[in-house]
């Protein structure tokens, strides 16, 4: 059963209509969406309820065109990332599993969700988040039929993080927290990442001491977000896998630092396209569906030998002055402002980089 992709834009932070527009012309039903991975234009952090806005508005629209229960739809992975800072427009990717059949010899999109093991509120930022992580990480990709984790390219999770009632209930049960609560996102994204580069080979058997501190063990397949909103990790998995049908292929790379378009483009070439040796946004036609990408101001606070300033600011948050530089440059890349980008990049990427992963339309 094939992958159907479709980027539609958000008009307002409630609007769901793109996705209601795919559904009515008929590129797939609303009982076959399988995931969304989404921008919102939010601030980006703990509260950012334009998530939890957008979230409601598009389970509404699956009711009204699906036949699934509401329980059957609330299980469905929506991935919302706050804050559009820049020139980055609002946004949703829609995944759905249509009743094309495959073709042996093409090897294609496919895509597997799980949850992991309930997080505690005293495993973030510990290795037994990690491990609850990297058990999720396997259920996906076994639900994905990958069994290569060389054939991962995109892992996508949504976590727990800290709020004040998750403290005290962990300091209730006479356990401990390993971070405050306003740098629970950061250190939730980052064990999360641990947790997949161990599910998947990149990194094994890390320390205690090495969560969220050695930024030299990565995953780069990994983008990690966090919210109030559960309990668990929810993991949306993509990979490709001979004979499983469609048009898209995924593919990945990662950016060495802020400025590395040449990043992007590797991950659009992996995905499937050719491209010259110093592409342009115009070479990609119509093919790109969409990249996506984390990032992470350098805390050595350089950028090819210059030093920066962002994480002195304290004014403007450094996640807003990075998001916003490589936005630009991922917008000028594929030549459209629509792309998925987010910070927190802890153990996602190099220090300084992060992951890109790129859905191609092969036009088959």
């Amino acid at each position: 059963m094939a992958i159907q992709v479709a980027k539609v834009i958000l008009k307002s932070v409630t609007d769901a209509s793109g996705l209601e527009e795919c559904i009515r012309k008929g590129q797939f039903k609303a009982d076959e969406v399988i995931a969304v991975i989404g921008k919102t234009e939010g601030n980006g952090g703990v509260n950012d309820f334009t998530r939890i806005l957008a979230d409601r508005a598009f389970r509404e629209m699956l009711l009204k065109h699906g036949t699934r229960s509401q329980d059957e739809v609330a299980e469905v992975p929506l991935v919302w990332s706050g804050g559009c800072d820049g020139v980055i427009t609002p946004h949703a990717t829609v995944f759905a599993r249509t009743e094309t059949k495959g073709t042996p010899g093409k090897s294609r999109l496919v895509v597997g969700q799980a949850m992991s093991p309930q997080i505690l509120p005293e495993d973030i930022g510990r290795l037994s988040m990690v491990e609850k992580v990297a058990i999720g990480v396997k259920k996906a990709m076994e639900a994905a039929g990958i069994t290569d984790p060389k054939d991962v390219h995109y892992v996508q999770t949504k976590t727990p993080l800290l709020t004040v009632d998750a403290v005290q209930d962990a300091e209730s049960r006479g356990k401990t927290v390993a971070c405050e609560v306003h740098e629970s996102m950061g250190v939730s994204n980052g064990t999360t990442g641990l947790g997949i580069a161990v599910a998947l080979g990149e990194v094994k058997n890390p320390k205690p001491e090495d969560v969220c501190k050695n930024l030299d063990l990565y995953s780069s397949v990994a983008s990690c977000s966090s919210g109030v909103e559960l309990d668990r990790a929810q993991i949306v998995l993509m990979g490709n896998v001979d004979g499983a049908g469609g048009r898209y292929r995924i593919g990945h790379s990662i950016m060495k630092d802020a400025l590395d378009m040449d990043g992007i483009y590797d991950a659009i070439r992996d995905a499937g396209l050719d491209l010259p040796d110093r592409p342009r946004s115009s070479d990609l036609g119509d093919r790109v569906v969409n990249c996506f990408m984390k990032c992470e101001a350098d805390r050595r606070a350089l950028l090819r030998g210059r030093r920066q300033i962002m994480l002195d600011d304290s004014d403007v948050s450094w996640h807003r002055h990075v998001k916003a530089a490589v936005g630009g440059i991922a917008a000028t890349a594929i030549g459209d402002p629509a792309v998925f980008v987010s910070v927190d990049a802890m153990h996602q990427g190099p220090q300084g980089g992060g992951p890109v992963i790129a859905i191609v339309d092969l036009g088959e």
